[in-house]
């Protein structure tokens, strides 16, 4: 029998401190908050018993970040869809940020296993002042695990509307996609990071982005290959492919070190759970 499980993570403000109230049905969980940065920053992981999903199954994760609130959220480990033979299985993630609030996105990647149908879509909005900083990052089967994508089709979606969208149907059989050079070059990990913010970023504000990811793609890890831009004068966008996880996450996390300290002047001391 499918999994319909749905997680609502509502972030306000309660003095300094920003606090959180959730509710849950089905099996999705959240540790306790914790404030390894202080009382303004609070850290929360979302964790799914299950361990992946198969045909049916339907994962729905709901974020509000209220006025001024500072939230980041990341996973323990990665988000697998495995092989079916039926219905799709979804994973769809909805991120508002009220005015002024700031959200950090930071799951571990998903993997589309050989056979998989599926589903992955993101969807945010933005309030005036508010600035959300992720990633998504998606891996095609388990090559070191002999386990290829050789068949099976996965859609991505990531939507900020009016603003922003990006999608793509991979499919295990559109090798003009997976192998061309114009598309994946044979690669078999991709991901997107972004700062998105509500209100236009000043141009000063925007090169000085854009100059601090392009320091760091100046080394990148083997057989990565990546990009940044501003796409609007509200984003900045990271485009990278690698032919494994381990690289990609890498690159993205000292990017996101980087970024961090840059835009909102703080540390990049990452969260416990990624070095679990």
């Amino acid at each position: 029998m499918p999994w319909h499980a749905r997680l609502d993570l509502n972030y306000r403000r309660e003095g300094e401190r920003t606090v959180l109230r959730h509710a849950h049905t089905g099996p999705l969980r959240i540790f306790k908050s914790l404030y390894p940065e202080g009382e303004h920053i609070c850290h929360n992981v979302v964790i799914h018993p299950p361990g992946g999903l198969v045909g049916g199954d339907v994962l729905d994760v709901q974020v509000r970040a209220g006025a001024d609130t500072h939230a980041l959220v990341s996973t323990p480990g990665a988000t697998r869809f495995y092989r079916s033979d039926g219905p799709a299985a979804i994973q769809q993630v909805s991120l508002s940020l009220d005015e002024g609030a700031r959200l950090e996105w930071l799951p571990l990647e998903t993997i589309a296993y050989s056979g998989c149908n599926a589903t992955n879509a993101l969807n945010i909005t933005l309030a005036q002042g508010s600035e959300c900083l992720g990633w998504d990052v998606c891996a095609l089967g388990l090559p070191t695990a002999s386990l290829p994508f050789e068949r099976g089709c996965l859609t991505q979606r990531l939507e900020i509307p009016g603003l922003w969208l990006e999608q793509a149907r991979l499919d295990a059989a559109d090798m003009r996609l997976l192998a061309s050079p114009l598309g994946l070059g044979g690669q078999r990990c991709l991901g997107t990071l972004w700062l998105a913010c509500g209100s236009p970023l000043t141009r000063e504000r925007r090169d000085l982005l854009l100059e601090t990811v392009r320091a760091v793609l100046e080394k990148l890890p083997h057989g990565t290959h990546a990009g940044a831009t501003c796409p609007n004068p509200q984003m900045l966008v990271l485009r990278a492919v690698a032919p494994l996880v381990e690289p990609l996450m890498s690159l993205f996390q000292r990017v996101w070190v980087e970024l961090r300290a840059q835009a909102w002047g703080l540390s990049g001391a990452p969260p416990r759970i990624w070095n679990v």
